[in-house]
């Protein structure tokens, strides 16, 4: 429930996904996650590396080795969600 509580709070999974690819300073990060404000996406940023999931890097902030294991873990999720959009998407034409 602890994970799932961090994951919860606004833009802590934007920041995850923003991460996936690339390490990216803070002012980078912000931009990327367009509306955050500097003190919100500090306080993700704190709570995400205090709990393992980023890392601060030699250019940045990136995912640590747990952070893309939580990424991976989300595969499964994502494959549903993208059935569970066609499915909407297809109710929503049959109306």
């Amino acid at each position: 429930m602890a994970l799932l509580d961090l994951l919860g709070r606004r833009w802590a999974m934007r920041v995850i996904w923003e991460l996936r690819a690339d390490e990216l300073t803070f002012r980078q990060l912000q931009q990327r996650c367009g509306g955050v404000s500097a003190s919100a996406l500090n306080s993700r940023l704190h709570e995400l590396r205090e709990a393992g999931i980023v890392g601060k890097g030699t250019n940045g902030y990136r995912l640590s080795e747990e952070g893309r294991s939580l990424l991976a873990a989300y595969e499964p999720l994502g494959r549903w969600a993208r059935r569970w959009a066609r499915r909407q998407a297809g109710a929503s034409r049959g109306r």
